[in-house]
């Protein structure tokens, strides 16, 4: 095993859209084993729509920053961490990470599923976010008409697959690119799609769903949201989890929110955290789904640590195709 490990600063606070210039690579000897801790190596890490929030203002500059990852314990202090043990923690963008039981969740690997999968369909900030936003938030209903924004992205992909095991009566999604769109139909079983480039989203929305629709996950907000709420038949529910429009200081405005009280509709924006009692539920449903191959789980890997920088920006810029994850080892 080595002896040093690698990890990534935030050396600046970007104006717009962030460059690989904000961030920095450092390099240190592995943290002592203190007593009741474990060493985990670092085997996945997850870059996520949210870290740019964090970039304004949530991550310190010049220290290693926080996000989910993947690893396996490789020494340990603490019986409840045996070497060899699988866990996800929070402490990513570094090769390896000193914890503790309560930092962790132990994963459980089952035979047909990927370990990639605990970050993605079965991850806090994809499928369960999926899972919680439509069975929980939205309460979908079979038969249903669902709409879900960012539909190629890790939740969206995640979202699309759940409703249709749900009952969902037609499944819409929008993406950014031709090639997205036809993947949603094509291999996802979404029963139409968009891309929003190519008009407004409330305009091509309609065309999708001539009579309406039921439910909206939102992941973007903006124009999204707005042209969900021209659509959405009285009594529809929005299950808000993300704003990406209003990222890299672009306003997210949305000019119809009246209508929420005209049609009587619910908008509920929650944080997969509160909900962290639904893992075992949604694991129990999809683990045998992936196993007998009926959902998959999308992902993007971008292999090497040094990529990491890449892989964000990449997913940000919309390259991923599903979960963004880097893989380490």
């Amino acid at each position: 095993m080595t002896d040093r490990m690698t990890y990534l600063h935030l050396v600046n606070r970007p104006e717009g859209f962030p460059s690989a210039d904000d961030f920095a690579f450092a390099d240190a000897p592995l943290p002592e084993l203190e007593p009741g801790a474990a060493l985990v190596e670092n085997l996945y890490l997850s870059v996520d729509p949210y870290m740019r929030q964090l970039m304004d203002e949530g991550w310190n500059l010049h220290t290693p920053l926080e996000g989910r990852s993947l690893g396996r314990v490789v020494a340990s202090a603490n019986d409840r961490l045996a070497v060899g043990d699988i866990v996800k923690h929070r402490n990513a963008w570094r090769t390896h990470a000193l914890v503790r039981p309560e930092d962790v969740q132990p994963v459980c690997q089952h035979e047909g599923v990927p370990l990639s999968a605990h970050l993605a369909l079965l991850g806090d900030g994809t499928g369960l976010t999926a899972y919680v936003g439509l069975t929980r938030i939205a309460n979908l209903r079979p038969g249903e008409t669902v709409y879900i924004s960012a539909a190629a992205g890790g939740v969206g992909t995640a979202a699309g697959q759940i409703a249709r095991l749900l009952g969902a009566g037609r499944v819409i999604g929008s993406a950014g690119s031709p090639a997205k769109v036809r993947h949603l139909v094509d291999d996802l079983g979404f029963d139409d799609a968009f891309d929003y480039h190519d008009g407004p989203v409330g305009d091509q929305l309609a065309k999708a769903a001539p009579e309406g629709i039921d439910v909206y996950l939102d992941n973007v907000g903006g124009d999204h949201l707005e042209g969900a709420i021209a659509n959405l038949r009285e009594f529809g529910r929005i299950a808000w989890c993300g704003g990406i429009s209003g990222y890299n200081g672009q306003p997210g405005q949305v000019r119809n929110i009246d209508e929420v009280m005209g049609k009587s509709l619910r908008l509920q924006g929650f944080m997969v955290r509160h909900h962290l009692d639904a893992r075992e539920e949604m694991e129990s449903q999809l683990v045998p789904l992936i196993q007998h191959g009926e959902i998959v789980s999308e992902e993007t890997i971008v292999h090497g640590f040094e990529n990491t920088v890449t892989a964000f920006l990449g997913m940000l810029r919309g390259e991923n195709t599903g979960k963004m994850l880097v893989r380490l080892r």
